[in-house]
């Protein structure tokens, strides 16, 4: 499993769009799959909803179809 600390730069940014910010995903289509083929949780809950916001605080894990965690995001704000 990696962990990986992403910086976002607003107040907080749709989940296929954080996939794709840090390069977990290629495209938006590719997020989708993954989101409604139930392979996306934020804090430890499964997330269906591609246009779900999240922020700092967040974490968000990518899972494999044996629901192992592949990835792990943690979110961060601007650097104070």
């Amino acid at each position: 499993m990696a962990k990986q600390r992403v910086e976002i730069h607003t107040a907080d940014i749709a989940l296929d769009g954080l996939l794709k910010f840090a390069s977990l995903v290629g495209s938006g289509g590719e997020a989708k799959h993954l989101i409604r083929a139930e392979l996306v949780r934020v804090n430890g809950s499964v997330e269906t909803r591609r246009g779900r916001r999240v922020g700092p605080g967040d974490r968000v894990e990518l899972l494999d179809e044996d629901e192992q965690v592949l990835e792990t995001l943690e979110i961060a704000g601007p650097a104070s």
